[in-house]
């Protein structure tokens, strides 16, 4: 019989990679082998952070994979067969200090650098925690003020964000990026 701690995340880690191919599936492809997990069976999930599970590097945690298997991520995605457009994507991370949980947010999107998208992702998972925890704080402040704010509550104790950006192939391949937290159960 299966119950609820099967499912439960012990360990994760965050990958992320760049695909080009004349294909758009074929450059998500690629952007899957740049990360490592190509050999998945990968089902999206939410944006809940448990926070018994241990943050591994993504080294420690490729090994425990095994071609074919379900494994469970967060999956942000974006690609363009545009010349030159900027893509991104993103996971930020927040994680509470007295709290059976955290929250990861995932972003994609266009026309972003990559120190944007990490404060937006990392912005979007604190709020969401802050949410949760009934932190109070001022969305028209910069992240910047936000997140001294929610540190200062010492109510969050860590954010963090994963991000990958390109520029579309200047001849017109598709390119793909991705960014995933990989949960290893």
């Amino acid at each position: 019989m299966i119950n609820g701690d099967d499912f439960m995340p012990k360990e994760c880690f965050f990958t992320k990679g760049v695909g080009r191919h004349r294909e758009k599936l074929m450059s998500f492809e690629l952007a899957l082998r740049d990360a490592g997990i190509e050999k998945q069976n990968l089902v999206r999930v939410s944006s809940i952070y448990p926070t018994s599970c241990k943050i591994i590097p993504k080294s420690e945690g490729l090994p425990k994979l095994k071609p074919g298997q379900i494994t469970f991520c967060v999956l942000a995605e974006a690609a363009t067969d545009e010349p030159n457009r900027l893509i991104c994507a993103g996971i930020g991370l927040a994680i509470p200090k007295n709290h059976v949980h955290g929250y990861i947010a995932e972003h994609h999107g266009y026309g972003m650098t990559e120190k944007r998208t990490e404060d937006l992702c990392e912005d979007l998972a604190a709020t969401m925690l802050a949410t949760t925890l009934g932190i109070p704080f001022d969305p028209e402040k910069a992240w910047d003020e936000r997140e001294q704010q929610y540190m200062m509550s010492g109510e969050i104790v860590k954010t963090r964000a994963y991000v990958q950006t390109a520029e579309g192939d200047k001849t017109g391949l598709w390119t793909s990026v991705i960014s995933a937290v990989v949960m290893i159960l």
